[in-house]
């Protein structure tokens, strides 16, 4: 046998042994065997550096090398899921599913693991790459520390996969590890992990891969993307990559009835408590894949899945003071500080308590013992007070009157919860909120800078507001506080590449009341500048669709503002992006300009969601009712009985794929 013969041959039997002990849970050898098998390899592997493999076994021991991570697009968007938090949503998902679909259709029941998401990417039965979520639209590559996870193959079994696929699910560390790991940080006196899935997200973007597989991180992978999947149901897919090697939760189940998914949500209601790994809901997916590309997307998740999210724990604990913040919108927000207590995997000292109306509805004293949930296991929050317990209770808590920053006296707008601080151009952390918020990663995604670094800055007169971070210099920087010449370099980098970010990540950016990333989108797809922007009308932009009066008055109401403006020309002095590109107006046309479009039915051409692109980008408008406004319905096959009627009643025109792509040739 020749070397590389042998080097082959310890590989495919130490992927197939790391396979049976980590997937399967069911090993064959013991670890002394795998440990020799594992040094016979490493000793060939040095020997005879010519026949190195990025996805041989001895990979997965990590490298003490640092590297930076680079950001990759993935080539389907990572959108979250929507919550449902009782089971009449979860009914209501169900009812909408049934009305859009108007055909029979399977429910797929899993774990909703609590971890962190990646995406991973085979080529020929290799990993090639593997991608933090990060936005959504792209994350960063990981590739050499998901390595280190002995349960994600390197290599997969058989030879019936696609040529090229993407798998995604989550990194998780296990209850057991988890807890070591604290053990260890607590003896070195070093602050302790929050919870498994802070604690697998902060080891798997750690610089050295090597420390990462002395973590012991864990994987289950549970969605199937490519064009040449091996079946039309998500289930079957997975249980194909089961046999690829892949390590698939063995708990999902496919439901026919609402009863059956209900069962389901209850019987791990109670036993997730008893699994390995941290859960926190259960995850529903219409099963057919067809069905799901029907099905659709809104702008921030599909309408094919919803993730129902178990109840909150809740501890009882002791208020001793509260404290109140002031956001980057001027929102002040009073903040509960507690004894300490456990709750959910995690230490709670601190829970929101949202408004003045929650302060007064709960009666709140200095001293009471109060109720502490998890609003979806993630904020907490008090939810009522232990009355029987109270006894030499200090004041009543009532809502502040004035700023605790600036003193200005607090507003309250009509028809709102929250009070604001109104001075927005001078109260320190709405500034420094703003600034925060404008280099961020999913708005300008500056590097270099963050919330520590623009305080430094702002107490030392350097910045008051965003447009004055790209008149700094690197002598303006360098001789600061834990700066340096290669920092100061840095970061006066990150602010000039930060010239090349999109309109809609600009438009985003700039914090405007109401405006995430969707709208931010939206508005970007519907001018050509910023300049038209600062001069629409309330008509023409909430003719806009997904934008209503609430969020085009607030629009009005930041361009009202003279100081806005005269932010707004420095940034275009500066050279941001506040306009799109010709080659995207190049793109578009005006053959549905002025026609308001609904899209009702089953497509074949095109998804639901890729024809609402197509309409906007000719001038039409996504209307999602039927109106004597409306121009025509884009009909797919089962076509709403309700729609139908009404069209009919109407006398509105019904267009079918095959007409609606001649009109926009």
């Amino acid at each position: 046998m020749t070397v590389k013969e042998k080097i082959d041959q310890l590989r495919i039997q130490l992927h197939q042994h790391n396979y049976n002990y980590y997937v399967l849970n069911a090993p064959e050898i013991s670890d002394k065997e795998f440990d020799d098998l594992m040094r016979e390899l490493q000793t060939l592997e040095q020997e005879h550096p010519e026949y190195k493999d990025e996805n041989s076994p001895t990979m997965r021991v990590g490298s003490d090398i640092n590297k930076n991570f680079t950001q990759v697009a993935h080539k389907y968007p990572m959108l979250s899921l929507s919550n449902t938090y009782s089971e009449n949503e979860v009914t209501d998902f169900y009812d909408r599913v049934r009305k859009a679909l108007n055909e029979d259709f399977e429910i797929c029941c899993e774990m909703k693991y609590d971890g962190t998401s990646i995406s991973l990417t085979y080529e020929n039965g290799k990993l090639i790459r593997a991608v933090t979520r990060g936005d959504g639209e792209k994350g960063d590559d990981v590739t050499d520390n998901v390595k280190t996870i002995r349960s994600i193959p390197l290599v997969l079994h058989g030879n019936n996969y696609p040529d090229v696929f993407e798998i995604r699910g989550e990194i998780l560390m296990p209850w057991e590890v988890f807890e070591e790991l604290n053990r260890e940080k607590e003896a070195r006196e070093e602050p302790l992990f929050a919870n498994p899935r802070n604690a697998a997200s902060g080891t798997l973007k750690l610089q050295n891969s090597a420390i990462v597989a002395s973590r012991k991180l864990d994987a289950y992978l549970y969605y199937l993307l490519g064009d040449n999947l091996p079946t039309d149901g998500h289930y079957e897919n997975l249980q194909e990559a089961a046999k690829w090697g892949f390590k698939i939760s063995p708990l999902m189940r496919k439901c026919q009835t609402l009863q059956e998914v209900f069962d389901f949500i209850n019987y791990w209601n109670v036993e997730r408590k008893n699994l390995n790994v941290a859960t926190d809901g259960i995850v529903l997916k219409v099963n057919s894949l067809k069905q799901q590309k029907n099905l659709g997307f809104t702008a921030k998740s599909p309408r094919w899945a919803i993730a129902y999210k178990f109840q909150a724990e809740r501890a009882l604990t002791r208020l001793n003071t509260v404290s109140y913040q002031v956001g980057r919108t001027g929102a002040v927000t009073p903040v509960a500080n507690l004894d300490p207590v456990q709750l959910s995997g995690t230490v709670v000292k601190r829970a929101s308590l949202h408004n003045a109306d929650i302060i007064e509805g709960l009666d709140l004293h200095i001293g009471d013992m109060v109720y502490v949930e998890k609003g979806g296991e993630i904020i907490p929050k008090i939810t009522g007070v232990d009355v029987a317990a109270r006894f030499m209770i200090g004041e009543k808590v009532k809502f502040i009157t004035h700023c605790p920053e600036c003193g200005s006296k607090l507003i309250r707008y009509e028809g709102e919860a929250a009070h604001y601080c109104p001075n927005e151009t001078a109260c320190p952390p709405q500034i420094k909120g703003k600034i925060e918020h404008f280099i961020s990663r999913k708005a300008m995604n500056i590097d270099g800078l963050g919330p520590e670094t623009v305080d430094m800055f702002y107490r030392l007169d350097l910045i008051h507001n965003t447009a004055d971070l790209y008149q700094l210099t690197t002598d303006d920087i360098k001789n600061l506080d834990r700066m340096g010449d290669k920092s100061a370099e840095n970061i006066i980098r990150g602010i000039m590449q930060s010239k090349e970010i999109p309109f809609e990540r600009v438009i985003f950016a700039l914090g405007i009341r109401f405006v995430g990333e969707t709208v931010a989108k939206k508005i970007a797809k519907s001018f050509k500048d910023i300049v038209e922007l600062e001069n629409a009308d309330l008509e023409t932009l909430v003719s806009i669709d997904e934008i209503g009066e609430k969020i085009a008055q607030s629009i009005l109401n930041y361009f009202a503002n003279d100081s806005n403006r005269k932010l707004i020309d420095r940034l275009k002095i500066a050279g941001l992006q506040l306009y799109r590109p010709e080659e995207d107006l190049s793109e578009h046309t005006d053959k549905l300009a002025g026609q308001s479009i609904v899209i009702s039915g089953v497509f074949t051409h095109h998804s639901r969601d890729e024809y609402k692109d197509l309409i906007e980008k000719h001038g039409g408008k996504n209307v999602g009712s039927i109106s004597a406004k409306t121009s025509f319905i884009l009909a797919g096959d089962n076509m709403g009985p309700a729609k139908l009627e009404k069209a009919n009643k109407l006398g509105i025109k019904i267009m079918n794929e095959e007409e609606f792509l001649k009109l926009i040739l």
